[in-house]
Formats: structure tokens, C-alpha cells, sequence
């Protein structure tokens, strides 16, 4: 019986494209905490890059750029709320 399915050193692990899609949206999450919802975005963008980088991503760039987007979003906060003397920040 012929197999037509590709043989799995051409297919990526599930685990691994899910760790790269992780990478991603860790990045897109910094960046954008860097904007608007910034203690939520930030703690988020931080846990999914870490994640990321555990499960072995082949995107260690972006994981690692959503991890200090992620920290920057929490310092932006936290400098934000000081020069303010809040609790939180508006434009």
C-alpha cells in the first residue's frame, strides 16, 4: 500500500509549531502593552515567551524580544504611575 504523507523530518512537530505561534503572540502582546493594557499584556507577553522558549522554539528572536517587551510594558507601568503618583496612567 502506498503512503502519500511526507515523512516526518519535513513535517515540523506539533509541539515546536505551537511554541513558535507562542513566540509570536508573545511579541505582538509586548508590543501592543507597550500601548494600551499594559499590566495585563505585559505579565502575559512574559509567560508566553517563557513558555516558548522551554518548548524549544526555532524563534528564539521574537521570544526573547516579547520577553523584554513584556518587562517593558511592567517598567513603563511602574515609572508611569510614579511621575503620576496613581495607581494608573492615562495619556
Amino acid at each position: 500500500m502506498l503512503h502519500l504523507t511526507a515523512p516526518a523530518a519535513t513535517r515540523p512537530e506539533p509541539r515546536t509549531r505551537d511554541a513558535d505561534g507562542m513566540a509570536v503572540a508573545s511579541f505582538i502582546l509586548g508590543l501592543l502593552g507597550l500601548l494600551v493594557l499594559n499590566l495585563f499584556l505585559g505579565p502575559i507577553a512574559i509567560v508566553l515567551a517563557l513558555v516558548s522558549l522551554w518548548r524549544g522554539t526555532s524563534r528564539k528572536g521574537r521570544a526573547y524580544l516579547g520577553l523584554a517587551l513584556g518587562v517593558a510594558d511592567l517598567a513603563i507601568l511602574g515609572i508611569a504611575m510614579d511621575v503620576s503618583n496613581t495607581v494608573s496612567w492615562s495619556l
